[in-house]
């Protein structure tokens, strides 16, 4: 995963200074900070991409409510779009 560190602490959790997040395999533009949000997940969470074909999304048929999500550019799994769990009403979560 791009983002995620699962032994340590996740280093962009907290980070809010402007800029743009990218695929870490490839570079291409994925998230900017103006669509980050606080989120108690210990991943950066997101409400948007940047570009619409920023990420690729697929079922994932085990989790209701859950989009397996990657790098629309080079199939760098990203982790999930959470549905309706967005800062706003009706937005989803990156």
């Amino acid at each position: 995963m791009s983002f995620c560190s699962f032994f340590g602490g996740e280093i962009f959790q907290n980070h809010f200074e402007p800029g743009i997040y990218v695929c870490a395999k490839c570079g291409y533009e994925l998230f900017s900070s103006r669509s980050k949000y606080a989120h108690s997940s210990p991943w950066p969470t997101f409400t948007e991409t940047i570009h619409a074909d920023s990420v690729a999304k697929r079922p994932e048929h085990n989790r209701p409510g859950a989009i397996k999500v990657s790098c629309g550019r080079c199939g760098n799994g990203l982790g999930h779009e959470f549905l309706n769990d967005g800062p706003k009403r009706g937005q989803s979560r990156f």
